[in-house]
């Protein structure tokens, strides 16, 4: 109810800011502004009637991409819609007495509005569809000869009503990473947003990229179903059990705080990954001693822990353990910040240090994914999704 009463007010106080600014100065302009005005109104009102009408459940992967689509709406039209009031206004109270009002205000507030309008567009027709494929080298000392080289692929964040409508997309993206040969690919969660029902037939899709060795996977606090506000605890419960058959079924093998072991060649590789729970800031981790146990570490080569939060690393890891590699993904980069070949920065750094990219302490290493797909709101402002080469060489 509130969201509605917003709409209609803004709706009402934006039509009177184009009639008091166009009307008397430019007949054309006040027409042309009328006509845009029209169109995003129209697209806004169809998408909040949809959202707000929609009677199923509420992790259909259709609700889901709707109210990520009202959310998008709200961003690119309706808050600068209310700059542009609060600036219009502003500025007829300081000219109260002649009738008129500040013109360069008002026109600041159209400027903030198409700029916003055109960058929230591109961010979210280009943006989040801009993949990305990072490549990273890591050195280990005394790395086994059948382990130099070895070709790690690593995704994150699917958050699979992203790709509501755009199967096709999803499915080239799994052959890109099958051209990449991946001797190993390795997701570190978040596939969904709030529920089960969200993977939909996508297992069939995600089952299409392949590495040579295997695919392994953790579930990161989104598949754990803590966002529902409607499951019960035995439903999150169930969500969970589903969640694993349908990651399984993706083609890979689910590690739920334990670990699993691989051979190659005359190598042994430990795979160790831990569940993810909770909101920020009180997340929480699956315990990562425990997922060891039992794990003869000196019969190992290389060790890689599967963790979604990256704050774990420092709590956990760095020199609490001889994990040799831990991959993480959760921030998304916050979807937004600045990314060149020289510098990168993300509101995500106030709230996780480790971010994006390549990180170490001693001879353990940290890889943060920027993840594949958007959570809450459906676009990317110059922070594309990612996917990462590892390769594996010995000092």
């Amino acid at each position: 109810m509130g969201l509605l009463i917003v709409l209609i007010i803004t709706e009402i106080l934006t039509f009177i800011v184009l009639r008091q600014h166009f009307y008397q100065q430019s007949k054309p302009k006040y027409f042309i502004s009328l006509v845009i005005h029209l169109i995003l109104s129209v697209s806004l009102w169809i998408i909040f009637i949809e959202t707000t009408s929609f009677r199923s459940f509420y992790d259909d992967p259709r609700h889901v991409w709707l109210m990520m689509s009202l959310a998008g709406m709200i961003v690119a039209v309706v808050i600068p819609r209310v700059l542009l009031i609060v600036l219009h206004f502003s500025g007829k109270l300081f000219r109260i007495n002649k009738g008129d009002h500040i013109r360069w205000l008002t026109n600041s507030g159209l400027i903030i509005m198409l700029v916003t309008l055109i960058i929230i567009a591109t961010s979210t027709f280009y943006g989040r569809f801009n993949f990305k494929t990072e490549e990273v080298t890591i050195k280990i000392k005394d790395l086994k000869s059948d382990l130099d080289g070895l070709k790690i692929v690593q995704i994150s964040d699917l958050h699979l009503p992203c790709f509501y409508n755009r199967r096709k997309l999803l499915q080239k993206v799994m052959y890109e990473i099958n051209a990449l040969k991946p001797d190993l690919l390795l997701n570190t969660g978040d596939f969904i947003d709030f529920g089960w029902r969200e993977f939909d037939k996508n297992d069939t899709i995600l089952s299409k990229a392949h590495s040579r060795y295997g695919n392994f996977a953790i579930l990161g606090n989104h598949d754990m179903g803590t966002y529902d506000p409607f499951f019960t605890e035995a439903d999150r419960e169930n969500n969970i059990l589903i969640m694993i058959n349908k990651i399984k079924a993706s083609g890979y093998q689910v590690l739920e705080n334990e670990y699993k072991t691989l051979n190659i060649g005359k190598a042994r590789i430990a795979f160790i990954g831990v569940t993810t729970k909770g909101r920020h800031p009180h997340m929480i981790h699956g315990n990562v001693k425990l997922a060891m146990a039992g794990l003869d570490t000196d019969s190992v080569d290389l060790k890689i822990l599967l963790s979604h939060d990256p704050n774990q690393w420092e709590e956990e890891v760095a020199g609490k353990t001889d994990i040799d590699i831990t991959l993480s993904g959760h921030t998304h980069g916050m979807q937004m910040g600045i990314m060149t070949k020289k510098f990168r920065w993300s509101p995500a750094k106030y709230f996780y240090p480790h971010w994006n990219g390549l990180y170490t302490e001693g001879r353990q290493y940290q890889y943060v994914n920027r993840g594949l797909g958007c959570l809450a709101i459906p676009f990317r402002i110059w922070m594309p999704p990612e996917i990462t080469v590892i390769t594996l060489k010995k000092e």
